[in-house]
């Protein structure tokens, strides 16, 4: 193709562009006449209620004579309060992702002989297939990781020996194997990112059964497989936060409703691993540590509240950093007061950084988390209640823990997929009906004009 090709393909593709933004443009106030509820929100802020579930439940309010009131957010897992489900095993100096996975999946709290099973059970479904490596994963890298993970969760259908068995026996057992490989699958999708993208040398362990999902994490993604009892312990802390958090989150929805579908697991997880990829989403903990990079940069006295805040008004004016006007990691759909995996995540940063030296930087931490609600209402001026939310610290223990920006939102997905896969399987038992909400469609009716007549 010569310049002069691209040159008009290119001015065409931009009149184009300009045509589609023009076209899809809705009046916002079609919005209020027709009562839709943007972002599936009631007037209030609270989701609309278009499921039930068994499996996470998100608190943030009360009502009082019909009033709705803010209070300190909590989260549980089948009905158990995850503060105790942390304290629990770190209290006992054990490891909680895989038990946290078994009571997400199985809804009650695994016997020690059960959760030994359990372990086993991942163990030996860690390893990828034969050849899927170098034919999955080294032959087509991805700048991305989250697409590359969606790929191979996509190529595992080709591997699988009943892909489309939506029995609850198959996709238990699918959605073991995928719980097993996600760790190995980023881990080897990031090493082939470094090599052919970051012209870093290749290195890829296999997994080690006698590891556990953090220790494994941690042994993959290192040249040299070293890491600490705090690191790893940390890290697990980390995945347990992350491993559910309700049906109504986007990526669970996306679950929901692709499942509803009567699609195979593959498909449906490689859905949710789309979803979770987005910046609101859980590509918020990247954007979080990118911005407080920049903060880092730009304020000169990480002492100076003063200092502080006028960054972060700017932030909102969209005067700095990425210009979104988004502080990130500040303010979620659901927590207001509080969100209770960032009490949890700062307890154990603080530990984390005091023993890096780094305790400077994580009081920059501290009080932005501190200062930004009240910035937040003197810029917007607005009433909102909003507080840090998990992203916030997250980016910064996975820095403490040398894991790059680029795996911070896969080892998201490393957690969030056993929360997937007991919706999808909630789904299939329950369900009964394909999602379909209604769109009511406002373009006007018109009369079909032949192109030589235009």
């Amino acid at each position: 193709m010569t310049n002069r090709d691209q040159q008009y393909n290119q001015q065409t593709l931009e009149r184009l562009s300009a045509l589609v933004e023009n076209r899809n443009r809705i009046d916002p106030a079609l919005y209020g006449r027709y009562n839709v509820k943007r972002g599936l929100r009631n007037d209030d802020g609270t989701g609309v209620l278009v499921g039930l579930t068994e499996i996470g439940e998100v608190y943030s309010y009360i009502i009082d004579e019909g009033e709705r009131i803010p209070v300190e957010g909590r989260l549980f897992y089948r009905g158990i309060e995850i503060s105790d489900i942390v304290h629990g095993f770190y209290d006992d100096k054990r490891f909680g992702f895989e038990e946290t996975a078994f009571l997400i999946l199985f809804g009650e709290l695994p016997k020690p002989d059960e959760l030994e099973d359990f372990c086993r059970l991942l163990a030996v479904k860690r390893a990828l297939p034969p050849s899927f490596t170098e034919d999955m994963i080294l032959k087509a890298p991805s700048p991305d990781i989250m697409n590359k993970l969606a790929r191979a969760v996509l190529a595992s259908y080709s591997y699988d020996p009943n892909p489309d068995d939506t029995h609850i026996l198959n996709v238990l057992r699918q959605s073991i194997e995928l719980i097993a490989r996600f760790p190995v699958m980023i881990a080897h999708g990031y090493m082939a990112k470094r090599h052919y993208y970051d012209n870093q040398s290749l290195f890829l362990h296999a997994p080690r059964e006698d590891y556990n999902t953090a220790q494994n994490i941690l042994h993959l993604i290192r040249p040299d497989s070293q890491f600490s009892e705090l690191e790893a312990r940390i890290l697990d802390l980390a995945l347990v936060l992350h491993a559910e958090h309700g049906g109504g989150n986007n990526s669970t929805f996306v679950t929901h409703a692709v499942a509803s579908s009567g699609s195979d697991a593959f498909s449906v997880i490689a859905a949710a691993i789309g979803s979770l990829k987005g910046p609101q989403h859980g590509g918020a903990s990247g954007k979080a540590y990118d911005m407080m990079q920049d903060l880092k940069s730009e304020v000169r006295n990480w002492r100076n509240e003063m200092e502080i805040a006028d960054y972060l008004a700017s932030i909102l004016r969209k005067e700095a950093f990425d210009r979104s006007g988004l502080i990130y990691g500040i303010g979620h759909a659901v927590y207001t007061v509080s969100d209770p995996r960032t009490k949890l995540l700062r307890e154990y940063a603080r530990s984390l950084a005091y023993e890096a030296g780094r305790e400077d930087e994580y009081e920059l931490y501290t009080i932005t988390e501190r200062m930004a609600p009240e910035v937040f209402y003197n810029v917007k001026k607005s009433n909102k209640i909003v507080c840090a939310n998990v992203d916030f610290y997250s980016g910064f223990i996975y820095d403490m823990l040398g894991i790059p920006p680029a795996l911070f939102t896969p080892i998201f997905a490393a957690a969030r997929v056993t929360g997937w896969c007991a919706h999808l399987m909630e789904e299939i038992v329950s369900g009964g009906r394909i999602l379909r909400p209604a769109y009511k469609c406002v373009q006007s009716r018109r009369r079909y004009v032949p192109v030589v007549e235009r």
